[in-house]
């Protein structure tokens, strides 16, 4: 956690701003998409995966909807709703879908939002006076059930997403929401968990000379971790 004396150290200024941020709700929107109307709030209590594609029929944004759809029943297994966004109409994002389907027999899965007027784009940051990109670029938006934005990643427009990275994303999101635990540098599910710092000297020390009651290994007193066992972590 970041300390708001920290920031004033720095000289950074904590101000209200309504750019899409960590933790703010995600904005709700109404649109036209290839399986109908649908609207954000809808899915609420399940996680969403809202990601926008700079056009249609780009190779780049091809392999990302072939990937996700090869992938979409892992994103189920974990409750989660993928949702993409292209900033063409309704039409030529069906055109698309069916041309992918003509050449590679994959048949997409979720619903492909038409943003014609940008709107989303504009709810979301994606275009912006503030960004520096003609176009849309690589953005996608990990919301939570209580339609909490959880994760924001943003790639070039020349690089794919990685499917599996956010996958392991959302495996992190749920792992800490369920345990109360953080997940270290190159974390996979099933790897240890970092346990939260404490807060107190006498937590530091109850830790330190506890630590096989409490299941966990301490390296530094700030720095314990632990192993969840194969049933409480299952996606």
């Amino acid at each position: 956690m970041v300390h708001s004396n920290n920031l004033h150290k720095n000289n950074i200024t904590i101000g209200d701003c309504d750019c899409i941020t960590l933790g703010r709700v995600a904005p709700d929107f109404a649109a036209t998409s290839t399986e109908g109307p649908i609207t954000l709030s809808q899915y609420r209590g399940k996680w969403v995966l809202l990601f926008y594609e700079p056009g249609d029929f780009s190779p780049t944004a091809t392999s990302e909807l072939i990937a996700f759809t090869q992938l979409h029943p892992e994103f189920e297994k974990r409750n989660v709703q993928l949702i993409g966004v292209t900033i063409d109409s309704n039409l030529a994002d069906i055109e698309w879908l069916v041309d992918i389907f003509q050449h590679t027999g994959v048949k997409v899965t979720f619903p492909l939002i038409s943003d014609r007027n940008a709107e989303i784009a504009r709810l979301y940051d994606i275009v912006s006076p503030d960004r520096i990109y003609e176009v849309t670029v690589r953005d996608a938006f990990i919301i939570s059930p209580t339609q909490h934005i959880r994760a924001i990643i943003s790639y070039p427009i020349s690089c794919g997403l990685n499917v599996y990275e956010l996958l392991r994303v959302i495996d992190s999101l749920q792992t800490t929401e369920q345990f109360n635990v953080y997940t270290p540098s190159n974390w996979m599910p099933g790897g240890p968990v970092i346990v939260p710092a404490p807060q107190t000297f006498e937590e530091a020390i109850q830790k330190l000379i506890n630590q096989d009651e409490l299941g966990i290994t301490c390296n530094m007193w700030y720095y314990c971790y632990q192993y969840l066992s194969s049933e409480n972590s299952s996606t």
